[in-house]
């Protein structure tokens, strides 16, 4: 990590992380097949951390806004020492079919990890069993898509402390969870099946291996 921000991604070598590591290039293949499984590691180690405090976090708490906003600001806070380098991976990362981009099949065990966390935000609250059966299959998976566009706002936000970020998760996580709230509602069920054919259709497919799959 410190020679990627160093050098950045795609300067920094196998050979140069094994003669800092104290290894043999050879041995360092054998564990990691490029320097991008490197990569991947960190996405788990830090999926896991993530995963470990926002637990923790949400003890005591069962109204889904206040966990969702604790899940999300977990994270900005897990991720905040690599912010200073984040955007070079994102140029990376953002390339659909590089192996780094967390919809990438190899992405899938760090990705299942944030979802099944999404899962227990869901299930511990004061939603688990007002909602539509179908939208409480799919919403762990949204769920992890807003993580997403928090952090695409996070890799590029340079104020102190990332408070914009935290400012937009403070701000949004209430008018998500009122959605999902309406959702319920004899109203909003055709809406609800409209819009689930549709992320099934065009937004799951590309995520690649999923949880359970």
């Amino acid at each position: 990590m410190r020679l990627f921000q160093e050098r950045g991604y795609e300067k920094t070598t196998m050979r140069a992380i094994a003669t800092e590591a104290g290894i043999s290039v050879g041995n360092a293949y054998y564990y990691f097949a490029g320097k991008e499984y490197l990569i991947q590691g960190f996405y788990d180690r830090m999926t896991l951390e993530h995963a470990t405090e926002a637990q923790a976090r949400l003890r005591g708490h069962t109204d889904f806004a206040k966990r969702l906003e604790i899940a999300l600001l977990s994270w900005i806070d897990c991720a905040a020492p690599y912010h200073e380098f984040a955007a070079q991976f994102f140029r990376t990362a953002a390339d659909p079919s590089n192996s780094l981009s967390p919809f990438a099949n190899e992405s899938h065990r760090a990705r299942a990890t944030a979802v099944d966390l999404f899962r227990d935000v869901l299930t511990g609250s004061d939603l688990r069993t007002k909602l539509d059966r179908e939208l409480t299959e799919l919403l762990p998976d949204l769920l992890w898509l807003h993580l997403m566009i928090v952090v695409l706002y996070w890799v590029f936000d340079r104020t102190p402390d990332t408070e914009r970020t935290r400012a937009f998760v403070r701000r949004s996580t209430p008018m998500a969870a009122r959605v999902i709230r309406l959702s319920r509602y004899r109203v909003f069920r055709p809406i609800v099946r409209d819009a689930k054919g549709l992320i099934q259709d065009f937004i799951l497919p590309t995520m690649g291996a999923r949880a359970g799959s």
